[in-house]
Protein backbone atom coordinates (compact mmCIF):
# COMPACT_ATOMS: atom_id res chain seq x y z
CA UNK A 1 0.00 0.00 0.00
CA UNK A 2 1.36 3.40 -1.35
CA UNK A 3 1.64 6.27 1.40
CA UNK A 4 -0.52 9.34 0.24
CA UNK A 5 1.45 12.40 0.98
CA UNK A 6 -0.48 15.91 2.00
CA UNK A 7 0.84 19.36 1.06
CA UNK A 8 2.61 19.79 3.15
CA UNK A 9 5.19 16.87 2.81
CA UNK A 10 5.10 16.98 -0.89
CA UNK A 11 6.48 20.88 -0.34
CA UNK A 12 8.56 19.31 1.99
CA UNK A 13 9.92 16.94 -0.23
CA UNK A 14 10.19 19.24 -2.85
CA UNK A 15 12.64 21.61 -0.78
CA UNK A 16 14.51 18.00 0.82
CA UNK A 17 15.65 17.50 -2.89
CA UNK A 18 16.52 20.88 -3.36
CA UNK A 19 18.81 20.94 -0.62
CA UNK A 20 20.36 17.68 -0.98
CA UNK A 21 21.20 19.38 -4.51
CA UNK A 22 22.82 22.30 -3.19
CA UNK A 23 24.78 20.04 -0.47
CA UNK A 24 25.97 17.86 -3.56
CA UNK A 25 26.79 20.93 -5.83
CA UNK A 26 29.31 22.39 -3.07
CA UNK A 27 30.48 18.64 -2.06
CA UNK A 28 28.95 18.38 1.27
CA UNK A 29 27.17 16.34 3.42
CA UNK A 30 25.64 18.49 5.47
CA UNK A 31 24.65 22.35 6.04
CA UNK A 32 26.94 22.37 9.01
CA UNK A 33 30.30 22.20 6.88
CA UNK A 34 28.59 25.73 4.48
CA UNK A 35 30.06 29.07 5.32
CA UNK A 36 26.52 30.10 4.72
CA UNK A 37 24.48 27.94 6.95
CA UNK A 38 23.28 31.04 8.96
CA UNK A 39 22.44 32.87 5.74
CA UNK A 40 21.07 29.92 3.65
CA UNK A 41 17.87 30.63 2.18
CA UNK A 42 17.71 27.17 0.59
CA UNK A 43 18.20 25.90 4.15
CA UNK A 44 15.68 28.35 5.86
CA UNK A 45 12.91 27.20 3.06
CA UNK A 46 13.67 23.55 4.51
CA UNK A 47 13.37 23.96 7.31
CA UNK A 48 10.79 26.53 7.40
CA UNK A 49 8.78 23.17 4.71
CA UNK A 50 9.66 20.89 7.66
CA UNK A 51 7.66 23.15 10.72
CA UNK A 52 4.79 23.20 8.35
CA UNK A 53 4.64 19.63 8.04
CA UNK A 54 4.85 19.01 11.27
CA UNK A 55 2.24 21.89 11.79
CA UNK A 56 0.35 20.97 8.96
CA UNK A 57 0.02 24.84 8.35
CA UNK A 58 -1.42 25.84 11.64
CA UNK A 59 0.36 28.82 13.07
CA UNK A 60 -0.85 28.26 16.65
CA UNK A 61 1.83 25.65 17.49
CA UNK A 62 1.12 21.82 17.96
CA UNK A 63 2.36 19.32 15.90
CA UNK A 64 0.92 15.74 14.34
CA UNK A 65 3.22 13.45 14.78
Amino acid sequence: MSEIRDEFEQEMDKKKEILISCQNTKGLKSCYNCDEIFSCETRKNYVDAVYNSMSKGKTEGGFDF
